[in-house]
């Protein structure tokens, strides 16, 4: 014989004249029925319905119920039981064509929930679970310590900014020290390299050398006609003809 809803053991919480249908409700309390308090807690926090945040305050306040009534751990309990009733219908008018009138009907539902210790095995096996959890915890802060020990021990400079860190941390610093390294050492050699493209400006000057060697180029071009002077001393004639052919592209008959 089916034992009946009301008739299970455990500690149960009780919402009455619920806002909202019970076919909402319903469609809520069927994820965390027959899960233990802590999965079915974490559930509803994560639930996208709005009959999800009304659930969860009734379970902690079953919960809350068995720790204080019953002397029981929430964490050694699970939803034996959930459902919900229709309650009473609100109802409402609203005017329509022709002076008549249509209803609308608000629902209500009472939400109960039930809580009752998880069996002794499952309880156990939970235990062990969390154990296991706690040693692995511990191996790991332990492992930590002993590596900022010995970093301590190379490095005593930074044995004060190790200590502050966690063992997560501590395993990954020594990735972030090689890269840190890495993106330094450039920065030095970035000196060296400055000197090297300010040196084309050092030879400017040396452009400058031609302008000065012009007033030589000029003083050749006087000098030139001197050498004309030679045939001078030859006779008058081709000296007067030698002057005619030199005297028609000079700019003074222009003018």
């Amino acid at each position: 014989m089916a034992v009946k809803t009301n008739e299970r053991p455990g500690t149960r919480a009780v919402l009455r004249h619920c806002r909202m249908s019970s076919t909402k409700a319903r469609e809520v309390l069927d994820l965390v029925r027959g899960l233990d308090y802590t999965r079915a807690v974490e559930l509803l926090d994560h639930t996208e319905r709005g009959a999800g945040p009304v659930v969860a305050k009734l379970l902690r306040s079953a919960a809350a119920n068995a720790e204080h009534n019953d002397g029981q751990f929430p964490e050694e309990l699970y939803v034996a039981s959930c459902y919900a009733d229709e309650g009473s219908t609100l109802r409402r008018y609203r005017p329509r064509a022709r002076g008549r009138s249509s209803r609308i009907r608000k629902r209500t539902c009472h939400i109960t929930i039930v809580l009752a210790r998880m069996p002794e095995d499952q309880i156990a096996r939970l235990k062990a679970r969390s154990a296991a959890q706690n040693a692995d915890r511990r191996a790991r802060r332990v492992a930590g310590a002993r590596r900022r020990a010995r970093a301590a021990e190379e490095t005593p400079a930074l044995a004060a900014g190790e200590a502050a860190e966690t063992a997560e941390e501590a395993e990954e610093r020594p990735p972030r020290a090689r890269k840190a390294a890495a993106r330094k050492a450039p920065a030095k050699e970035s000196p060296a390299k400055a000197p090297a493209k300010k040196a084309p400006a050092k030879k400017a000057p040396a452009k400058k050398a031609p302008a000065k060697q012009a007033p030589a180029k000029a003083s050749a071009k006087k000098a030139a006609p001197a050498k004309k002077a030679a045939p001078a001393k030859a006779t008058r004639a081709i000296a007067k003809s030698a002057k005619r052919t030199t005297r028609k592209p000079s700019g003074k008959d222009k003018s």
